[in-house]
């Protein structure tokens, strides 16, 4: 009888335990809103011939939709474009991607939108959104390797980047 009860007794609060642990998806692991501006402020120099990418970018230069972006669809233009993919939704949280495209080439990326409800997500992207960046600079598309490490995020980053292609027509 005595085993019994201990037994129990263990049953019982290992399922206590289990059923009361919490996990990075619960509640508000998947915030948001957060500008790109201290990402690449801390990895790359500033570049004084590239606009750079600010919250307040959309106000003064705005980002037409793909639906809307038909009257900017030459690439041939030397004004500086800026376009915003869709909001990917990935298992960690959403990711967004924004370019500027100048001359038919991409300029600059931005990623107003990514996952950082905890210490550890802040720490991946902090790491992964640059590489993400530079590639994409690179690549000129959206044909880039993922982050190892930020698999998630990596291929949420693709998406969003290829929906602001098609938005740019590149």
């Amino acid at each position: 009888m005595r085993r019994i009860t201990l037994w129990l007794f263990s049953t019982v609060a290992a399922l206590v335990l289990l059923f009361s642990y919490r996990t990075s998806t619960d509640g508000t692991a998947a915030a948001t809103a957060v500008a790109e501006a201290p990402l690449t402020a801390a990895t790359e120099p500033p570049a004084a011939s590239s606009p750079s990418p600010s919250p307040s970018a959309p106000s003064s230069s705005p980002a037409p939709s793909p639906s809307s972006s038909s009257r900017a669809s030459s690439p041939s233009s030397a004004a500086a474009r800026t376009y915003t993919g869709s909001v990917a939704q990935t298992r960690w949280g959403p990711v967004q991607v924004g370019i500027t495209v100048s001359g038919g080439r991409i300029t600059d990326v931005a990623v107003p939108v990514y996952p950082n409800g905890n210490h550890r997500d802040q720490e991946i992207n902090a790491y992964a959104l640059p590489v993400l960046r530079q590639e994409t600079l690179a690549a000129q598309g959206a044909a880039i390797d993922a982050v190892s490490g930020a698999t998630v995020t990596s291929d949420g980053y693709v998406e969003s980047l290829q929906a602001a292609l098609d938005a740019a027509h590149l």
